[in-house]
Order: C-alpha cells, then sequence, then structure tokens
C-alpha cells in the first residue's frame, strides 16, 4: 500500500512538473506556428506583443491553452487606420498531443471584450477580406502543403463583445453591444449540427441614417445542419427574438466555390400584434409589459438566389396587422383600428428594382385619425404615388402615448399628396400643407411655456421640375417666457433656389433646451436677432450682391455650446453683428474656445454665399487677440477622431476647407505640444486649406523668432510644410530638448554649453503626430554660433585619442558661422574653420536622421604634436624627410558610425595642402551625390504624381464624351418625339371623322 501511494505522489509530482514545463517548452514552437499562419493566411496588420503570449497547461487542461491579450487586427490599403479588432484577451484551445505533432488542433476559441468593426466602402469593398487565397486549393491532397493549424473546433465563446457593422454601399449599418455568444461544433467531421446562442443587451439597426430599431435586445437559439464536403448549411430548429417579436429561418446556404446560393424563407412565430409592436422605436420600455394590446399579425418573407459580385439574391418582406390596438395603463385613451398592409420586395436585390408598397396605414390615437398609403418603384430612382392625411389634436395626442414631463396643446393639420419621379434632377408632383394651430409646450424643466406657437408650411410642385418647386414657410411665431420670435421663408427652386425670408425676435438657447434637451449637448445663452434676406443663389454665385437684398442686426450674450463632437465648449460672452448685402460687421465678440480666451473683431464677407452654397468660401479678415490659447486642445487623434490628452499632444491640425480669411493674430501666449510661446503676433492666412504664416514671431526657450511659411492639410493623410526661420539667441541644449527636427539631425546639440542664432529655410512632409517626415526635408541656411563649449563630445574626444592632442577635449567655439543644407533629409555641413590654440581645424561632411555620420575634419598642427604611433603612420604617408623639413603637417581624419559611436581613421597627411582646401573638396563631392540621389528619387516620384494624373485625365475625357453622346441622344430622341406629336397634332386637326351610316334611311 505504502509504494501504491508514493507511485501515486510520484506520479502527480510528474504531472505537475509536465504541466509547467511543457508550455515552457513548446511556447516558443507555438508562436512560431501563430507567427507563420498569420502570414501566410492574413493580409492584414495582426499586432500583439511577445510578452502578451502565454501559454497554460492548467487552464483548460487536458488542453494547452495558447493565450494572446491585447490583440490588434489593422486592415491594409483603404482600411490602413480602421481597426478591424480590437481583442482584450484571445484563448485557443490547442489539443495537447498535436502539440508533438507536426501540425496544431485548435479545439476551442474563447474572445473576451472583443470589438469587431466590420466597414464595407460605396465600392463594396470589405474591410474583412483579409485572408489570403489559397493557391494550393485546387492541387492533390499528396502535392499540397499542410497547414501548421488544424482547425478542429468543438466550441466557443464571446464575453462582452461590441460589434459594429457599416455598409456605406446601401447604406445600412448594424451595432450590437455586451454581446454574449457561444458555440458548438465538430468541425473534424464533415457533416455534423452547428449549436449556437448569441443574446445582446442592445441592438441599434440604421437604413440611410434612420433608425429603424433603437436599443433593441436580441436573443437567438439557432441550429445548422452543417455539410463541409459540399458547402451546404442547412437551418434546422432556431428562434430568434428581437425585444418581444419572435421570428425564424427555414432554408439553406449553399457556398459552391465564390458563389453564395441563398435559398431562405423567414417568418413571425406568434401572431399577436403586441410582438410587431415591440420593435417599433420607442414603444420597448420599461412600461412594455403593462400595455394592454389587442390584435394579430403576419410577417414573411425570403432571400433568394445567387450572391456574387455581379448578382445579389431576390428578397420580399411582408407585414400585415389587423385592428391592432394599444393602451397605457396610466393614460385614458387607446390607438385604435391599427390596420398595415405592406410589402418591400426587390426581385434582383438592386436599389433600382427594389419596390416599397405600403397599401394601408391606418390609426386612431384617440379621436384623431390617420392614414397613409404609399407606393416607392425603385430606391435609386424614385417613382412615388402616395398620401398622408392627419388631423391631430395635441392635447389628444398626450392621453394616447406617454411623452413624460411635457405638457403639449394645439391643432396639427397634415395633409401630403406626390406623384411622380423622384431623382436628382425631378421631383415628383407635390402639393403638401403643415399647418400647427395655437401651439403649446410647457416642461416640466421649466416653468414657463412656449405658447402662441403657429406655423402655415405649404411644399408644391406643380410640373416634376426641380426648379419649380416652392417651399413655402408663410408664417411661424412663438412665444417664450413672454419675449416672441417670429419669421417666415420662401425658397423657389432646389438647384438654383432664389429665398425671401425674415427672422426678428429673442431665442433664449437656455430656456429652450430645458423643454427641448438634446443628448451629447449643451446649449444656452441668449440672441436678439432682426436679419432679412432676398435675393437668387446664382447671384451670390456669381458676386452679383446688388442683386441682393440684406440686412439686419444681431446681438449675442453668453452664449455656450458643448457637444460629444467638440467636448472642448465655446463660450462668447458678447458679441455684436451687422448685416448688408456683402458682409457680417463683427464688433466687440469675446469669449473662450475651450482653456482658451479669445478676443476678436472683423469683417466677414460672402456669408451667404458659405451658407446656401457648397463650393463658396467665406471670407473675412479678424483681428484676434488672447492671453493664453491653447492649440494642444485641438489638435485630433488620426486613430480616434477625438481630441488628444493633455499630456500626449499627437494628431494632425486641420486647417478648415471653404476658409478664405486672414487672421491678424496677437496673443500674450500660446501652448504647443511642450512649448510655451510668449508675445506671438504676426499674420495668418487660411485660404484653400493651407495655413500661411507672414512675418508671426515669438518668444520662447529664451531666444526670440520671427517664421513665415505654410501649412498645408490639403491631403490630410499627407500634410505639408515649408518654413523660414529667423533665431535668435537660443540655447543649444533647449533647442535639443525642444524640437524633433535638432534631436534627429543635430544630436550633438544636446551636449553643447553656449547659444546659437540662425537663418534657416527647409520644407518637407509631416507625420501624423505633427513631426517632420526627416527623409522628405530640404533646405538651407547659416547658423551663427554665438558660443559653444565642446566637452565630453564622443567625436572630439576619440579625435583627441587618436591624435594624442589633449588640448581638443575643451574646446570653446565662438562667433563662428557655419553653412549649412538640408537634402532628402540628410545634414550637410560645408566646411568651416576654428582655432583650437595653434592648432587649425576644417570641419565638414553630412549626417542623416537615422543618426549615421559621415565627416572630414582635417588639423593643421606642428609637426611633432601627435603622438608616435599616429608620427609613424603620417611619416609613411608624406615620406620622413618632408615630415622632418616641414614645421607643421596637416591630418586628414574620416569620422563615421554614430553620433553614440564613430569611427575616427586616418585617411590621409600633407605638409603642403591647406586643411580647408582638402574637407572642402571631399564635403562638396558628398554633397553632389546627395543632391544627385535625391534629384533622382523626386524624378521618380514626379513621373508617379504625372502617370496618375494623366490616366484620370483620360478618364475625365471619356467619362465627359460619353455624357456628351449620351445628351445627344437625348436630345435627338426629344426632338424626333416633339416633331411627331407636332405631326400627329396637325393631321389629327385637318382629319375629317368618318362617314357615319345612316341608320334611319331606310333599306
Amino acid at each position: 500500500m505504502k509504494k501504491v501511494a508514493i507511485g501515486f505522489f510520484v506520479f502527480l509530482a510528474l504531472l505537475l512538473a509536465a504541466a509547467v514545463l511543457i508550455p515552457v517548452l513548446f511556447k516558443e514552437k507555438i508562436k512560431q506556428a501563430l507567427d507563420k499562419e498569420v502570414a501566410k493566411s492574413i493580409n492584414a496588420k495582426v499586432l500583439y506583443q511577445t510578452d502578451d503570449v502565454s501559454l497554460s497547461l492548467l487552464r483548460d487542461f487536458p488542453n494547452l491553452s495558447l493565450g494572446v491579450d491585447n490583440l490588434l487586427v489593422i486592415g491594409q490599403d483603404s482600411f490602413a487606420t480602421d481597426t478591424l479588432a480590437k481583442i482584450p484577451s484571445f484563448r485557443l484551445g490547442l489539443n495537447l498531443f498535436s502539440v508533438f505533432g507536426d501540425e496544431l488542433k485548435v479545439n476551442s476559441i474563447k474572445l473576451e471584450e472583443p470589438v469587431i468593426r466590420l466597414l464595407v466602402l460605396k465600392s463594396g469593398k470589405a474591410n474583412w477580406d483579409i485572408f489570403i487565397e489559397d493557391t494550393t486549393a485546387t492541387e492533390t491532397a499528396a502535392d499540397t502543403a499542410a497547414s501548421d493549424f488544424n482547425m478542429a473546433i468543438k466550441g466557443w465563446k464571446v464575453s462582452k463583445g461590441t460589434i459594429f457593422y457599416d455598409d456605406l454601399s446601401i447604406p445600412f449599418g448594424f451595432s450590437a453591444y455586451n454581446v454574449e455568444h457561444t458555440g458548438s461544433g465538430d468541425f473534424e467531421q464533415d457533416v455534423f449540427d452547428m449549436v449556437s446562442n448569441t443574446t445582446a443587451e442592445r441592438v441599434v439597426m440604421t437604413y440611410d441614417g434612420i433608425n429603424y430599431l433603437e436599443n433593441a435586445t436580441l436573443d437567438a437559439d439557432v441550429t445548422m445542419a452543417m455539410d463541409l464536403a459540399k458547402s451546404l448549411y442547412t437551418f434546422k430548429d432556431n428562434n430568434i427574438r428581437v425585444n418581444a417579436f419572435p421570428f425564424k429561418f427555414d432554408g439553406s446556404i449553399l457556398m459552391p466555390e465564390e458563389a453564395m446560393d441563398f435559398d431562405l424563407t423567414f417568418s413571425a412565430t406568434e401572431t399577436d400584434f403586441r410582438n410587431v409592436l415591440s420593435v417599433v422605436p420607442g414603444m420597448y420600455s420599461e412600461q412594455f409589459e403593462n400595455i394592454k394590446t389587442a390584435g394579430k399579425l403576419s410577417f414573411d418573407g425570403y432571400f433568394k438566389g445567387r450572391m456574387i459580385d455581379t448578382l445579389m439574391p431576390g428578397y420580399g418582406v411582408n407585414l400585415k396587422v389587423m385592428e391592432g390596438m394599444f393602451k397605457y395603463p396610466d393614460l385614458p385613451e387607446a390607438a385604435r383600428n391599427i390596420n398595415v398592409d405592406m410589402s418591400v420586395a426587390s426581385e434582383d436585390g438592386t436599389m433600382q428594382k427594389t419596390n416599397v408598397n405600403v397599401r394601408q396605414f391606418h390609426v386612431d390615437l384617440g379621436k384623431n385619425p390617420i392614414d397613409a398609403r404609399v407606393l416607392i418603384e425603385g430606391l435609386d430612382v424614385m417613382k412615388v404615388d402616395g398620401n398622408v392625411k392627419a388631423n391631430v389634436d395635441l392635447a389628444e395626442l398626450t392621453k394616447v402615448y406617454p411623452i413624460e414631463g411635457m405638457t403639449l396643446r394645439g391643432l396639427l393639420k397634415v395633409d401630403a399628396d406626390a406623384k411622380g419621379t423622384y431623382s436628382e434632377t425631378r421631383m415628383p408632383v407635390i402639393d403638401a400643407d403643415l399647418n400647427l394651430t395655437n401651439g403649446y409646450i410647457k416642461s416640466k424643466d421649466f416653468p414657463a411655456p412656449i405658447q402662441n406657437l403657429n406655423m402655415v408650411t405649404n411644399i408644391v410642385n406643380t410640373t416634376g421640375n426641380t426648379d419649380d418647386t416652392r417651399i413655402n414657410v408663410e408664417r411661424f411665431n412663438m412665444n417664450l417666457d413672454g419675449e416672441p420670435l417670429e419669421g417666415r421663408m420662401l425658397i423657389a427652386g432646389i438647384d438654383k433656389p432664389a429665398f425671401d425670408g425674415r427672422i426678428k425676435g429673442t431665442l433664449d438657447l437656455t430656456k429652450l433646451m430645458k423643454i427641448f434637451p438634446q443628448e451629447g449637448m449643451e446649449l444656452a445663452g441668449r440672441i436678439v436677432a432682426d436679419v432679412a434676406a432676398k435675393g437668387k443663389l446664382s447671384d451670390i454665385e456669381a458676386e452679383k450682391y446688388n442683386n441682393v437684398t440684406a440686412n439686419g442686426t444681431m446681438a449675442i450674450t453668453n452664449l455656450s455650446f458643448v457637444s460629444t463632437d467638440l467636448p472642448q465648449g465655446i463660450i462668447i460672452t458678447k458679441a455684436n453683428a451687422s448685416f448688408n448685402n456683402e458682409r457680417i460687421n463683427l464688433q466687440n465678440m469675446d469669449g473662450s474656445l475651450g482653456r482658451s480666451d479669445i478676443r476678436a473683431n472683423g469683417t466677414i464677407s460672402n456669408y451667404l454665399g458659405y451658407a446656401l452654397a457648397d463650393n463658396q468660401s467665406l471670407r473675412g479678415t479678424f483681428n484676434i487677440s488672447s492671453n493664453q490659447f491653447d492649440v494642444n486642445e485641438w489638435m485630433v487623434s488620426e486613430t480616434t477622431g477625438e481630441p488628444v490628452k493633455e499630456e500626449s499632444a499627437e494628431g494632425v491640425v486641420a486647417v478648415p476647407a471653404n476658409l478664405d480669411v486672414i487672421l491678424n493674430i496677437d496673443a500674450k501666449r500660446v501652448l504647443y505640444d511642450n512649448l510655451k510661446l510668449d508675445n506671438v503676433g504676426g499674420q495668418v492666412q487660411v485660404k484653400d486649406q493651407i495655413a500661411r504664416l507672414n512675418k508671426v514671431t515669438f518668444n520662447t526657450l529664451g531666444g526670440t523668432f520671427a517664421t513665415s511659411g505654410s501649412y498645408n492639410t490639403q491631403n490630410i493623410q499627407l500634410p505639408l510644410f515649408d518654413v523660414k526661420l529667423d533665431i535668435q539667441n537660443l540655447s543649444f541644449k533647449e533647442a535639443f530638448n525642444s524640437f524633433n527636427t535638432i534631436k534627429a539631425l543635430a544630436p550633438i546639440a544636446g551636449v553643447l554649453e553656449g547659444k546659437f542664432s540662425t537663418n534657416f529655410a527647409f520644407a518637407g512632409e509631416l507625420a501624423k503626430d505633427m513631426t517632420p517626415v526627416f527623409k522628405t526635408l530640404d533646405g538651407s541656411g547659416i547658423i551663427k554660433v554665438l558660443r559653444a563649449a565642446v566637452r565630453d563630445v564622443p567625436i572630439v574626444d576619440k579625435i583627441s585619442n587618436l591624435t594624442n592632442i589633449e588640448e581638443l577635449k575643451n574646446l570653446v567655439v565662438e562667433n563662428r558661422y557655419i553653412d549649412a543644407e538640408i537634402v532628402d533629409g540628410n545634414l550637410v555641413i560645408k566646411p568651416f574653420d576654428m582655432k583650437v590654440g595653434n592648432i587649425e581645424m576644417t570641419v565638414g561632411g553630412s549626417n542623416n536622421f537615422d543618426g549615421q555620420i559621415d565627416y572630414v575634419t582635417a588639423l593643421n598642427v606642428p609637426t611633432g604634436k601627435v603622438g608616435r604611433e599616429l608620427n609613424t603612420r603620417l611619416a609613411g604617408l608624406v615620406g620622413s624627410e618632408s615630415l622632418a623639413t616641414s614645421d607643421r603637417v596637416t591630418l586628414n581624419l574620416n569620422v563615421g558610425g554614430t553620433y553614440a559611436n564613430p569611427r575616427i581613421a586616418l585617411a590621409g597627411g600633407s605638409v603642403k595642402e591647406q586643411a580647408s582646401n582638402l574637407v572642402k573638396n571631399v564635403v562638396q563631392d558628398k554633397l553632389n551625390d546627395v543632391k544627385q540621389q535625391a534629384d533622382q528619387r523626386k524624378q521618380q516620384l514626379q513621373d508617379s504624381v504625372q502617370a496618375e494624373l494623366n490616366r484620370r485625365r483620360l478618364e475625365a475625357e471619356q467619362k465627359a464624351r460619353e455624357e456628351i453622346e449620351k445628351k445627344r441622344r437625348e436630345a435627338e430622341q426629344q426632338i424626333k418625339k416633339q416633331a411627331a406629336d407636332k405631326v400627329g397634332g396637325f393631321l389629327k386637326g385637318i382629319t375629317k371623322p368618318a362617314t357615319q351610316p345612316d341608320t334611319t334611311r331606310k333599306q
């Protein structure tokens, strides 16, 4: 018995040892296999750190658990800035014994808190199309190389997931939050059942900007028969429930090669009206269980056909509601006689062949009937035939549907008819009236109501031409807490509208937002205005302002605005403006942008064109002053699109489009990145998404700066800049610590004690963190070293050690001018001279942003000054006799390697050649080589750009020719039709009617 116990404990010890050692012994092998499989199978960036990879035998025994934390999958090409998947915890359950073989078997997959973003562009390109095609698929099994992974999955689980789907080609959007999903199936078999369960706490479904499902719940149990050999997947038992609406699928999906063949039907599994009511936006709330309902429904549809790049399956959906009713328990009236008969169908799945037919829609909201019908043929170019009629007493409405915290009164009448074609150039014949009389709105959050609210609106089009559309807000007036606001507006035409409108009165935004609070937005303040405008957009676009009448005044007090998109917030403490045809005169504006105070005055022109047309720029001149302006707060992260945090200011500051303004700036302090710029003054011109600086001056880091140049964000992914700098009395160390360009191109500045001045001009591209892309930099200038104490510099120390000249280790350079150029990110220092005691020294060469240096140093020293070893080498180079008879000798040193680890070598010596001449020739050759390489690169880039421009030009020309030919054929057909109509009318007018038999005459 004792031996059995000992044996058991030995076995247990070995098992525990294996559990500890196996992950260590095989971790590297599995990670290499994972990396290899990713590289072979996925055309995307799969990012994770080695330290985030873990292995465990105990977590999922008897499987070996492979874990990857903080896993990111980022797309390529069009999706290079999109994160496809962000997975904090990813686990694979591996068959333990497969680790010892040639392929790994994956038994299970677990994802925790994944965020999946699926995106389809307008072109139809999808960001999840990242799998590399298997080129060995057509080869025989004997010739096909086995994969390192065998996906023998038997179970998988997703916890607390978030899924976003956005299809811009439809346009359709779907999102699901707090998704829990489990699935099981034996993928080692060809035929098996796959069972899955999916729940989501919140589901949103959007089509064309409208939310059709909002904050819905999802619960789906689905069993599918899987036939992997035939790629056939058939729905078996399944029940899907959105809120309280249950439905199921029947049919199958066949995936032969690239195509997908659908043969699906779906239908509601319960017929109570209550079920479909739960998916109506706003109805499914905590009160839903207590709502009394009646009525029946039928819901069914199909999705059938082949899906490939050029084909879509046909689909259809039918919904009928018969004698529906709902009543809230705490309200006196019910919605009754709800009858709906509608269908949506497309025979080929295209927008052009999609038909929407609402044959009947009727509901009685208490005593208020609403009737509508509409037939829409096609969703691209739409043929519309419909009408809606409603007479609603708003007080009665609140007796049927709960509007929490709000009292409503007034009569709302809607009577609209539309028939015809809707497209970019056509409108249906429309006659629509929308009238509100004696409106009254009272919110529990504000003591005073909006009252005397009246609006008379008519939209009419009698011909179907867009330019014959008239939108007439004949009268609008309201009174809020004793302050009246009234207005009117007539717009005639759509493409080039004429307008005639006026607004007069007081708008108290603070009170209005208390009555109508907006999610994600805070707005307060008062606007008192009396503004009128009359004219045509065509005159505004042609800048014929004499044909436009505009005048008025506006006063703003304590206006504040904060939103999700603008969390920094804007405050206008006060501002006054007066209007005329051409411009707005802005006076005494005082406020803040985020943490930055601002005062402004000036003029704004073309404001009507900017407001009414898509391609018109707002022009103006402003005088802006600030005590402190924080630029960091307005920098935008490229990855999130949100303002970056103060401690890590990274992002591209976009120059706004459609602005043509001049800003005269006077700021006591500007915060940018880690710099504090004092006494900022000068002029900035913003035009065509380019900001141009004109003699902008400021003080920072103890020096004075004057700069001119430009910052170009016409391509936000590739911002450009050029700058001319005049810097006086700047510390070397301050420059090194504050400017990345100095760190990259002149790292020696970090150890120099002293100051310099410079006049330098350079240009290039900017990265997304607003730092220069060094390989694109070009420039030139002069650097004046006022004083530089050189100590503990690796290059100088090694030169001193090689030459045995100790005084080189501590030298001071004063009032020395250095001529420099930047070519493709290479800093070229042209030869300059200096003297250290009785040693004459000339330095020149180049270094690049990668830290590589290539310099030449020539020292003219007294003969014998150098050490014995170097003296012996010099004798071999210049001759013993020449060296012995000369007072001085010139050492030619090559300096290579990096700044931190330089390599110094004696390249030659001379008793005749001056140091400056020797260095000048070598540096000039280096400069010529660098410029030649830069010219070749730029020529290649220019050729590539020119080829792309030529391609686009040819495409545009071909498109223009096709458009001209199309219009010619249309005009020809129109002329023929008009001619035929006129001839037909003429013939009809002259043709006598046929002689009728006289039935009264006896035969």
